[in-house]
């Protein structure tokens, strides 16, 4: 469904990216894994068009969408939920959901409640007024809603409290039996193991280890003393 090839990007005179390539097949869950300032997020940003590419291709569906602005990255059916949250903080839990939502599909308001339980009990609640985690919830929730078939997670669980990542977790279990491909990036390799398909790593802006989820649990420590510890 996504394939990045050779993507080079970068902010001013330096360059971040340089050759990524990255793929993620329908119903697939992908990982990008990394420490910090090794690329990731550039990545994301570049793939949405919120960052020009330098070179390489961004096709979604075979057709070159490079360079492409975020709505029709969105249209294509790419749903982002980004670093830091972003939600609406004037707006309510509920606000900030529908404003968003477009398409036909598994993900109505409804769903996302069933989802998200804590979401309806403060719908009415303003963006601001919740906590990190529950603005992580509905940051997934937002990205849900316009029903797409590629849901990009940039720090998927980043500052929140154990309780709360296992139930980011187990969310994406949830939006995978719907159909959905996921494309995650975090650091949390033992929890990435549990229920994605293939991994890749960046170091530097580029792909320094890619395998199958059997390949990681092969050498899970390796991997994480390698490229993910400080």
């Amino acid at each position: 469904m996504l394939r990045i090839e050779g993507l080079r990007a970068g902010y001013g005179e330096a360059q971040v990216l340089h050759g990524v390539d990255l793929s993620v097949g329908a119903g697939e869950v992908v990982t990008l894994m990394g420490r910090n300032g090794m690329g990731k997020t550039t990545t994301i940003s570049t793939l949405f068009g919120l960052l020009p590419a330098r070179g390489g291709v961004v096709s979604i569906d075979g057709r070159d969408m490079t360079g492409a602005g975020p709505h029709r990255v969105a249209r294509a059916g790419l749903g982002l939920v980004p670093e830091g949250r972003q939600v609406f903080p004037n707006l309510t839990v509920e606000e900030n959901l529908v404003a968003t939502a477009r398409g036909r599909g598994p993900w109505s308001l409804q769903a996302v409640w069933d989802l998200f339980p804590r979401l309806k009990e403060r719908r009415r609640n303003m963006g601001d007024q919740l906590s990190g985690g529950e603005q992580q919830m509905l940051a997934v929730a937002r990205a849900l809603m316009t029903n797409p078939r590629l849901v990009v997670l940039d720090e998927a669980t980043e500052g929140l409290a154990p309780l709360v990542r296992e139930e980011i977790w187990a969310c994406l279990a949830r939006i995978r039996a719907e159909g959905a491909a996921i494309l995650v990036i975090d650091k949390n390799a033992d929890a990435l193991s549990r229920f994605a398909d293939r991994h890749y790593v960046l170091e530097k802006g580029q792909v320094v280890w890619t395998g199958s989820n059997a390949d990681l649990l092969a050498d899970v420590g390796g991997v994480k003393e390698r490229w993910l510890h400080v």
